[in-house]
């Protein structure tokens, strides 16, 4: 049986399983109010050092393993359908347990002065993820179809990086994050959940790393996502700036200390 987790999770691959990128999305919707305007000025762009140390660790092969090789648009069946359990965890192990769901009201970065409201995106008609409308480039939006904060899994959170109207958006300084920043999210069972930064990498969209944010994950983690890089009105910011994260001690009532 299928469980309410194993549904959201089969709705998240499913926005993401075909074809390109869900994150196209967010490139076409910055490409709507910028293809004749130029940036003011250029968002950040992360560190060299300041990608995720498991992406320069070496990892087992797939023959070792016994695990299939990570592909760029992962299968719809979740766990519980007979899909392979997340890395780090042993298939004779108790599945991780974490917070039950509750829905996401405000994300607070405050090294980058960032402390929003949250939205709930779900999937355009194409399957293509859900981004806040230019005019509310403001806000950052969570995909209601993952994990929410707290659970177990990779909880995704988009925003845009400019606006025409707005000039710098809500993720505009998401490139200035470096590993051992702090942030926090507030659910809206009023518990607030800590995550430190593991990481922050660029990556042409081209190439979105579809597994690393949207596959399994064996603790509570958090992908923000945005727009960077190179620009031009032909294609919009090249890139995506993502920002990798890990849930860094229990949630607490009330606001992050």
């Amino acid at each position: 049986m299928t469980s309410e987790a194993g549904r959201r999770r089969w709705k998240l691959r499913r926005a993401v399983g075909f074809g390109l990128v869900t994150l196209l999305a967010l490139a076409g919707a910055t490409m709507l109010v910028m293809a004749f305007n130029t940036p003011a000025e250029r968002p950040p762009m992360p560190a060299g050092d300041a990608a995720p140390a498991f992406l320069t660790t070496p990892q087992p092969t797939p023959a070792a393993t016994g695990t299939p090789a990570p592909t760029a648009a992962p299968t719809t069946t979740s766990r519980a359908a007979g899909r392979p359990a997340a890395p780090g965890v042993s298939p004779t192990q108790p599945t991780p347990t974490g917070l039950p769901h509750s829905i996401p009201t405000s994300l607070s970065i405050p090294r980058i002065g960032v402390a929003t409201q949250l939205l709930q995106l779900g999937l355009n008609k194409d399957n293509t993820i859900q981004v806040p409308t230019p005019e509310r480039a403001n806000l950052a939006g969570w995909y209601k179809f993952g994990p929410s904060p707290g659970e177990i899994g990779n909880t995704v959170i988009v925003g845009h990086v400019d606006s025409v109207k707005l000039g710098r958006a809500v993720f505009f300084r998401l490139g200035e994050l470096r590993p051992g920043d702090k942030l926090s999210i507030v659910r809206k069972d009023g518990l607030t959940v800590p995550y430190r930064v593991d990481g922050v990498k660029a990556y042409p969209k081209a190439n979105f790393p579809t597994d690393l944010v949207y596959g399994d994950s064996s603790k509570s983690t958090l992908r923000l996502v945005t727009c960077g890089g190179p620009w031009s009105k032909a294609t919009s910011y090249r890139d995506n700036i993502i920002v990798f994260a890990t849930q860094s001690g229990p949630a607490r009532k009330g606001p992050a200390k």
